[in-house]
């Protein structure tokens, strides 16, 4: 049966940033969500705006077994991204985004349509050709979903749900190798904001060459290149190929200056959220072409005497990511001369490389949890095309 009459369509809160966002949460203000904030089929909360309440009608407050989806943005790809919200909250969404809200009593059902292979299709046939990639209530409406009796659609979501928490079991070891080398690198080179060992140091534009990302408007066509941006971020220390990044359709191709290279480490420059800033990983496009956005920073590093990896784990310090925090008023941002002053410890070389070979070392046990985590994906899918037709 078709999802109209299934479900009630929630468009989101519309507002004026220079006038109805709030610095913060308080006593008159949202959490607001957006695109971003959809990740995985999970809410997340590192990047999220604060709304006046006088913007928010009650219906715009998420709901136990709401479904959050983002139905407006520049990029197909993100376009139709979806979280089923598991608690009430006293929290909103944005313009670009909407909200699906069950009436039949089939939100944990749905949550997992939306997550399908199915879904996906149906929803790059809907954006095809259009100049703007929206979705309004009609296109979710229009969409054909299985009409399960009430016993086999619990059985269906019983089996879903067991493989996502598999699934997310087994991504919270990945947390925890990301911990047991985090523990490492303190034992061996303490805080380096501190420089508890002594070493000499060095700023990071006397290591290599800083310079801002380019700024561009995403066309519906065009020449479509990776992109990495502030949402690639999330919780990585590196990003290995151009699979993990978004993409942009641009008129023209960029400068050289402007791709990405093996070993380049990117920074959050600017962003709303100050806790964003300064966030950086290491990225290695293996040779494909990769350009970064305009609210990051890429530092090329031209020294011989650091290793990029450990350098990227200094960077990633909690210490040494406060020295990068912004001056601005409404929006943080993270310029060279900033950069300039932050001060890192250089250990011997053979420190380092023995720090590397203990991540080395980590590294294999992570590849076997992400083909673990891969093929839980893989079964997730296949079941779901079964269920979902």
């Amino acid at each position: 049966m078709k999802l109209k009459g299934r479900v009630e369509y929630v468009r989101g809160v519309t507002y004026k940033a220079a006038v109805d966002l709030h610095e913060e949460l308080d006593r008159g203000s949202y959490i607001l969500l957006r695109a971003n904030n959809i990740q995985d089929g999970r809410l997340s909360f590192d990047d999220v705006q604060y709304v006046d309440k006088s913007k928010v009608k009650p219906k715009q407050l998420l709901r136990k077994g709401d479904i959050l989806i983002c139905a407006s943005s520049g990029s197909k790809s993100l376009v139709g991204k979806a979280a089923l919200v598991e608690n009430d909250m006293p929290i909103t969404f944005g313009a670009f985004c909407c909200v699906l809200r069950p009436k039949t009593g089939e939100p944990e059902y749905l949550g997992h349509y939306f997550q399908s292979w199915q879904y996906r299709k149906a929803i790059e046939r809907v954006c095809s050709g259009s100049n703007i990639n929206n979705l309004k209530a009609a296109s979710f409406e229009s969409l054909i979903v299985p009409l399960y009796s009430k016993s086999d659609m619990l059985s269906v979501v019983g089996v879903l749900d067991a493989l996502v928490a598999q699934k997310r079991g087994t991504e919270s070891q990945l947390e925890l190798l990301d911990t047991l080398v985090k523990s490492r690198f303190v034992e061996m080179f303490g805080d380096p904001a501190e420089n508890t060992m002594s070493w000499d140091s060095a700023s990071l534009t006397s290591l290599g060459r800083c310079k801002n990302g380019m700024n561009f408007k995403s066309k519906e066509s065009g020449i479509e290149l990776p992109c990495l941006g502030v949402g690639d971020f999330k919780d990585r220390t590196f990003i290995n190929g151009v699979s993990e990044m978004g993409r942009v359709n641009l008129d023209t191709m960029p400068s050289e200056g402007y791709f990405l290279k093996d070993g380049d480490i990117v920074f959050v420059r600017s962003n709303g959220n100050k806790r964003l800033v300064g966030r950086c990983l290491a990225v290695f496009p293996n040779g494909e072409k990769a350009v970064y956005s305009g609210f990051c920073i890429r530092l090329r590093i031209e020294s011989d005497r650091v290793r990029i990896p450990y350098l990227v784990w200094a960077l990633r310090h909690p210490s040494m990511r406060q020295q990068m925090f912004g001056r601005g008023a409404n929006v943080q941002n993270l310029n060279q001369k900033l950069m300039s002053n932050v001060e890192v410890p250089i250990p011997p070389l053979p420190e380092q490389d023995c720090f590397l070979d203990f991540v080395a070392e980590v590294d294999k046990s992570r590849f076997v949890v992400q083909q673990k985590i891969e093929k839980l994906q893989m079964l997730y899918d296949s079941l779901a095309q079964e269920y979902f037709g």
